[in-house]
């Protein structure tokens, strides 16, 4: 299987971000990440890069509980934005309220719900859909 290029990371949980990372590597799951601690840091960093072509993640792990700008505001707003390249987003979230896993339904950019915490086969899954 083909690792991706860029993964991205945006959460606020620094253990959640340890293993997800540590997993990623093991898995031999991308070349190189981006982390973010919120949808507002998220927004500030992925624009410039959208809106001048530069590299962007091929695959966005969100929470969706989180300080600042929640998961939620976030998509609201990265969906908004024009793109030279389609960025597949996982949420990925502690949650289990059926009201969220609706919620994450509504939106055509995001691809599947993952439940925390993430495993080598959640990122093999994912490793599947995007290649």
């Amino acid at each position: 299987m083909t690792k991706i290029d860029v993964a991205c990371i945006i959460d606020d949980d620094p253990i959640f971000i340890f293993g997800a990372k540590r997993m990623m590597e093991l898995s031999e799951f991308c070349n190189s990440f981006m982390v973010f601690k919120n949808g507002q840091e998220a927004l500030n960093n992925l624009k410039p890069i959208m809106n001048t072509g530069e590299v962007l993640p091929d695959v966005i792990l969100l929470d969706i509980n989180m300080p600042i700008m929640d998961g939620w505001e976030f998509l609201d707003e990265f969906i908004k934005i024009k793109s030279h390249k389609m960025v597949t987003i996982y949420i990925v979230s502690s949650s289990i309220n059926p009201i969220d896993l609706n919620r994450a339904k509504r939106y055509e950019n995001v691809s599947n719900y993952i439940l925390k915490p993430i495993s080598l086969n959640s990122l093999k899954g994912i490793l599947e859909e995007v290649n």
